[in-house]
C-alpha cells in the first residue's frame, strides 16, 4: 500500500520533462495538473481521482502511462491529426 505522499511522488516525477503537481482533495481525491513549466501551458488537468486503485507502485505507474497517452492524443487532436 502506497501512501499519499508516495503517490503523488510518483506521479509528480512521471511526467519529465513537463511538470506535475498533484493536491489532495477534502475527499481524499486528487487533483492532478501537467504542465509546462517554462511557458505554464496546461497539458492536462483533472480533479476526482480516486485513489483506492492506486495502491502500488505498478497500479501508479500504469496510470502515468495513460495519462500520457491522454496527453498525447489530445495534442493530436487539436493539431487536427487522428
Amino acid at each position: 500500500m502506497l501512501s499519499i505522499n508516495e503517490l503523488r511522488q510518483i506521479l509528480e516525477s512521471g511526467f519529465l520533462p513537463l511538470s506535475c503537481h498533484c493536491t489532495v482533495n477534502p475527499d481524499g481525491s486528487l487533483a492532478i495538473k501537467v504542465f509546462e513549466p517554462e511557458s505554464g501551458r496546461i497539458d492536462l488537468f483533472i480533479t476526482g481521482v480516486s485513489t483506492e486503485q492506486l495502491d502500488n507502485v505498478r497500479a501508479a505507474a500504469n496510470f502515468v502511462g495513460e495519462l500520457r497517452t491522454e496527453i498525447r492524443a489530445g495534442r493530436r487532436a487539436f493539431a487536427g491529426g487522428f
